[in-house]
């Protein structure tokens, strides 16, 4: 596979979470202290507006009805529901009497619910860790699952090292990153939105590099099947083929690509948002991505 890359919009604050929005503009969240912002680039990539400030959000995916849903990870730890006209709810906080850590990342599944990632971590003892470079730092990632209509919410997983990116598969299957293994996890679902066990899928991490803190962050999955998985710390998107295999690791411009999606049908284009860069970043893959699944 030959890629081509060009930079889309530049001079972001720690960018994630691009959502493509239905005229053609793009949906990214930045994260860095003096931005915060839930944002929106035009078409063309040449312009920005700051839809709303909320404190460091995170993953974003966008409903049938054009709001956006935000995991936010400090203010307070929480998700959010976001309208295009700026408003803005806090829609849950916790599961089960137990206070979220740190949403992460967000996607609709097949049944119309959203699942959502908790990495399992204060962000700040987390950050305090890696400046510190200890590994000692107590960590439980969760998997959550989210009735968007009644606000239910149920864990369905627990002990995963980092959990960040989701998205389900062409086979139907939940696939999530650990960043703290390096490894992507794969979960068959169940139609009563239940999972079987969690297995090992991918190994996302070139371990003959030098080591630091590196592994997987947001994914999509193109139309073959195929995930396309930002790897933070080791600067590319790493692709895997449907048995789990490293098919390519393109380079992108920086060291911290946080999350992935695919861009307007028949385009053949993936968008990357990276970290220390502050860019979102067209790549021409030649496949389009697979459909996103819809909320209920």
């Amino acid at each position: 596979m030959i890629t081509t890359r060009a930079i889309f919009h530049d001079g972001l604050g720690e960018p994630e979470g691009p959502v493509l929005l239905s005229d053609g503009s793009w949906g990214v969240v930045e994260m860095s202290p003096e931005t915060g912002h839930v944002s929106v680039i035009s078409a063309d990539g040449l312009s920005k507006r700051v839809l709303i400030k909320t404190g460091r959000p995170n993953g974003m995916v966008q409903d049938r009805a054009g709001n956006l849903w935000v995991a936010e990870s400090m203010n307070p730890p929480s998700l959010l529901k976001i309208g295009l006209d700026g408003s803005s709810q806090i829609v849950l906080t916790q599961c089960g009497g137990v206070d979220f850590l740190f949403p992460n990342d967000l996607a609709f599944g097949p049944d119309g619910a959203m699942y959502m990632t908790d990495s399992g971590v204060h962000r700040p003892a987390f950050v305090q860790a890696l400046k510190e470079s200890r590994t000692d730092y107590p960590i439980d990632g969760k998997l959550f699952r989210i009735d968007v209509v009644s606000e239910s919410i149920t864990v369905l997983d627990t002990g995963l090292p980092f959990a960040n990116g989701l998205a389900f598969g062409a086979d139907g299957d939940l696939y999530i990153t650990a960043t703290v293994s390096g490894f992507v996890y794969r979960y068959e679902w169940n139609s009563d939105g239940t999972l079987d066990s969690r297995g090992k899928f991918a190994d996302l991490v070139d371990r003959t590099q030098p080591s630091g803190f590196k592994g997987g962050d947001g994914l999509a999955v193109g139309e073959n099947g195929y995930l396309y998985c930002a790897v933070v710390g080791q600067g590319d998107v790493t692709v895997v083929d449907t048995t789990g295999n490293i098919v390519e690791r393109f380079p992108v411009g920086g060291k911290q690509p946080t999350n992935v999606a695919f861009g307007p049908r028949g385009s053949g284009d993936i968008y990357v948002t990276i970290k220390d860069a502050g860019t979102l970043e067209r790549h021409h893959v030649g496949v389009d991505g697979l459909p996103l699944l819809e909320s209920k």
